[in-house]
């Protein structure tokens, strides 16, 4: 899959079973990964991103005293700084249509469910570092663009940006299918 492709690249994992963090973290590794950080909750995640920014946060959903969305929520909502901007891909048990539109709406750039497949991350990591999809800002939405192709439309747009809304961020006209959800 990946032999120095992610040497560089620093990962926080999030959750709260050390099961699971092992597994991402062995799964990382065997893709080349060096530099990674593990916490068991939001809270944690929180003040470990206050010392040190990773590249790619892993973030499971179900966590006490901070779940995976209020963490997505606390890091968009940041958006003075450049963790707003993190990619965040979401690791979960939740397969349901709802959740993964509700990981989405909240700022997540890709969801995996679980179990998952060492192949599986690695194309949503793939997918945040090859093919980043613009931010954008809108009344009550800070994150990825949540559309991921251009879709043929007849009539007319009433998609009327405000003063407020903005496209940050790169291109995404190449965007591709995935095997799993996406957020």
């Amino acid at each position: 899959m990946a032999d120095k492709y992610l040497e560089n690249v620093r990962f926080l994992v999030v959750d709260d079973n050390m099961f699971v963090r092992t597994t991402v973290r062995l799964v990382l590794q065997a893709l080349g990964t060096r530099d990674i950080d593990e916490v068991s909750n939001g809270a944690a995640a929180i003040k470990m991103l206050e010392r040190r920014e990773p590249d790619i946060i892993i973030i499971d959903w179900e966590m006490e005293p901070v779940n995976g969305i209020e963490l997505v929520k606390k890091i968009r909502g940041a958006q003075d700084t450049p963790l707003a901007f993190l990619p965040i891909i979401m690791l979960t048990g939740h397969s349901e249509v709802e959740r993964v539109k509700q990981a989405r709406d909240v700022g997540v750039n890709e969801y995996v469910i679980k179990p998952f497949s060492a192949q599986g991350l690695f194309t949503r990591i793939q997918a945040v570092i090859e093919r980043p999809r613009p931010f954008v800002k809108i009344e009550g939405y800070f994150g990825p663009d949540r559309r991921r192709k251009d879709m043929a439309f007849e009539g007319d747009d009433k998609r009327k940006p405000s003063d407020d809304d903005a496209l940050i961020g790169t291109d995404a006209s190449d965007q591709s299918k995935s095997e799993t959800p996406a957020a």
